[in-house]
């Protein structure tokens, strides 16, 4: 399975921000959307990635709150990409060795979408459960051997 099946299913619905943009504004984007990232984009192209993290992080370093700081000052300014030929194991790999949670999808320079861990992990455990009924009906559907004498 590669990233493109995900994107197929999942959609390519994308919430961006620029780097400029108010940490605030961009909390209260990711809170009224109910969506734990967004991609940070400047002249249409992708600059780094905000997502729960970091915004918790600047909170706590903060004394509570997010002041008057920008997604620039907070976001991951190189996170991990992956394009639509990626395998989906390969993805996995990359996602645990970062702790990434998201990641962005991109075809050359243009940004075709934003894949999650939970993403990742629906596709193998449906994968795997699809594979595990054919397997079921094979075995149940296994030909008799005509002739075969009873011990």
């Amino acid at each position: 399975m590669k990233v493109s099946d995900i994107l197929r299913v999942k959609g390519s619905t994308l919430f961006t921000v620029s780097p400029d943009t108010p940490l605030a504004q961009a909390a209260e984007t990711m809170a009224e959307r109910d969506i734990g990232s967004l991609v940070v984009m400047e002249f249409g192209d992708l600059v780094g990635m905000l997502t729960f993290r970091e915004v918790i992080q600047a909170v706590v370093n903060n004394g509570g709150s997010v002041g008057t700081r920008l997604v620039r000052s907070v976001m991951d300014d190189a996170p991990l990409t992956c394009t639509p030929e990626t395998e989906i194991d390969e993805v996995r790999r990359m996602m645990l060795g970062r702790h990434a949670r998201y990641m962005p999808v991109l075809n050359g320079r243009q940004l075709m979408g934003v894949i999650s861990f939970y993403d990742v992990a629906k596709t193998v455990v449906d994968s795997q459960d699809f594979e595990n009924r054919m397997l079921k009906a094979y075995i149940r559907d296994w030909p008799s051997e005509d002739g075969a004498k009873a011990s």
